[in-house]
């Protein structure tokens, strides 16, 4: 099967280097793709925006099955555009994925059908907010309704840091329309865990459990990045947590997407919290791979994942016996100085071929004309050291992202460790 991945950084690569290993893989094309992408797949210059232009290749180059990796284009309804034109493609349809596309969606839902979640309200009035937010105790969430590239979401430990948050995104509008609505909420305190899982319906078949570190620095300080490093497993997080999650929050989600007419079918994506006393309750919802979840999810599926993709899309979802490894894996993400705030381009990266015990995906790189390899955004690569356990998968990752270097490298020198204590 001829196949096209829709999108352009690390969570892509991963996919592609998983869809690679399937016997039914025949050619893979990704668009836009990226400089590390390009060495196991053809990169297509098709923006994830461009849906006829994507869907015109796909049909020109009789491509039989067709991935779709970043949020903005899935809620945009770039799945419906495959579908009008019989492409068979994995992702939720526009409808499906307004549980990532709408916070005020979201959180609405999970009320609905009383799944586990923080307290909130919603606004799309600065005053009334801002009113609401001076009544609250800190610390405090304060979140745009729509996407933002991961940035989106403000955890105030003072009301100043609340109200300066508040006002960035309603009124300097520094999310553009995503900060149109917000959602104030109270903090939950505890542990952050991130479950993917694969769903066509109610059919729910979830992955192992992964932890991400959102903070730029060291110690969770800093403002929230897309993600600076995760791992797989979770041995400090009692396998009975993970399963009460899974039924007590994916699973009825699930099921409430269905009875609401918004049958989901791709991945669907949790982002918990664990509270002191063990009880998980909803951050948020994604409708696709997480980055960098998926660079440590996917290393360690065993099954064929293109068949598992095929199936969630024919509605055999069910049918599908979904293998993992024991193995542990870590990532460790080397980004930009700077990020997330603004940080240079164009500066060449050295000891990639140093690399030999890890696994690296790319997500901003380029090659410059002398054929070096050149950062080309935020993030630029995800290290990832596998293992026997944790400390041995930790230990690999750190070893071999210090053969690679660039001026400016910023890397958290703590990914896994609550996972050692």
């Amino acid at each position: 099967m001829d196949i096209l991945v829709v999108g352009g950084g690390g969570r892509e690569h991963a996919i592609i280097w998983a869809l690679a290993k399937s016997p039914q893989a025949g050619r893979i094309y990704c668009a836009p793709g990226n400089a590390g992408i390009e060495t196991i797949a053809e990169c297509v210059p098709i923006a994830v925006s461009e849906f006829d232009r994507l869907t015109d290749f796909a049909l020109e180059n009789n491509i039989d099955f067709v991935v779709i990796g970043p949020d903005d284009p899935l809620v945009d309804g770039i799945v419906d555009a495959f579908e009008a034109k019989d492409i068979p493609v994995f992702g939720p349809r526009k409808n499906a994925a307004a549980i990532e596309g709408s916070k005020t969606f979201m959180k609405d839902l999970l009320h609905k059908y009383d799944i586990p979640t923080a307290a909130y309200e919603k606004f799309d009035n600065y005053e009334d907010a801002k009113s609401y937010l001076l009544k609250q105790e800190v610390p405090v969430v304060i979140k745009a309704d729509g996407l933002a590239a991961g940035k989106g979401v403000t955890v105030a430990f003072s009301m100043e840091q609340a109200e300066s948050a508040l006002h960035d995104i309603m009124v300097e509008k520094v999310f553009g329309d995503a900060g149109s609505h917000v959602v104030i909420e109270e903090f939950l305190a505890g542990q952050e865990m991130s479950i993917l899982a694969f769903v066509d319906g109610e059919t729910v078949r979830p992955m192992v459990a992964a932890q991400d570190h959102k903070q730029v620095f060291d110690n969770d300080q800093g403002p929230n990045t897309g993600g600076m490093g995760t791992y797989s497993p979770l041995p400090h997080i009692d396998s009975a947590i993970i399963e009460e999650a899974i039924e007590k929050i994916i699973k009825p989600t699930a099921k409430a997407m269905v009875a609401e007419g918004r049958h989901f079918t791709g991945i669907l994506f949790a982002g918990l919290m664990i509270s002191p006393d063990g009880t998980p309750k909803t951050i948020e919802f994604n409708a696709r791979f997480g980055d960098p979840e998926t660079q440590v999810v996917l290393p360690r599926l065993k099954s064929d994942l293109l068949a598992i993709m095929i199936a969630a899309v024919n509605g055999t979802l069910a049918d599908i016996e979904i293998e993992w490894s024991d193995e542990a894996a870590v990532c460790v993400v080397l980004a930009s100085g700077g990020y997330p705030a603004s940080y240079p381009k164009g500066i060449v990266i050295e000891g990639l071929d140093d690399v030999k015990d890890a696994l690296v995906f790319h997500a901003g790189t380029t090659k410059n004309e002398a054929g070096e390899w050149i950062t080309n955004g935020g993030r630029i690569l995800g290290v990832v050291g596998l293992g026997a356990d944790i400390a041995e998968a930790r230990a690999k990752a750190y070893s071999e992202a210090a053969h690679i270097d660039f001026e400016g490298k910023h890397l958290r020198s703590d990914i896994a460790a609550k996972a050692l204590l």
